[in-house]
């Protein structure tokens, strides 16, 4: 029997996006960052040019957000955001797909 992969769940990264406010973020796989993470989020807008790299069998996509505090310190929040890829038809190199889009151009709440 294969394994299922864990794919990025950008619908949940959507929803967490907008009731947040968020203007930017990033996704990657937890424990590779260095070879998986990209930008998805630029100015409140989805970003499409970072390479990103989100489903694996062993490592979980996360929705990454760079934090600052009153020293303008920087810090990560790591927020699991996956599915399996049976319940999918997105992939390791899905970006930004419409019902995600439409998520976060919903109006109000």
């Amino acid at each position: 029997m294969a394994s299922l992969l864990k794919v990025f769940d950008w619908d949940k990264a959507a929803r967490i996006i907008k009731e947040r406010g968020l203007t930017e973020a990033s996704a990657g796989l937890y424990g590779d960052y260095h070879n998986t993470e990209g930008q998805i989020l630029a100015d409140g807008k989805p970003y499409y040019d970072d390479y990103t790299y989100l489903a694996s069998v062993w490592a979980v996509p996360m929705l990454l957000i760079y934090n600052y505090d009153s020293d303008d310190q920087s810090y990560l929040e790591e927020i699991p955001c996956y599915l399996s890829s049976e319940n999918t038809d997105w992939d390791a190199n899905t970006k930004w797909p419409q019902s995600a889009i439409d998520i976060l151009s919903e109006k109000g709440e």
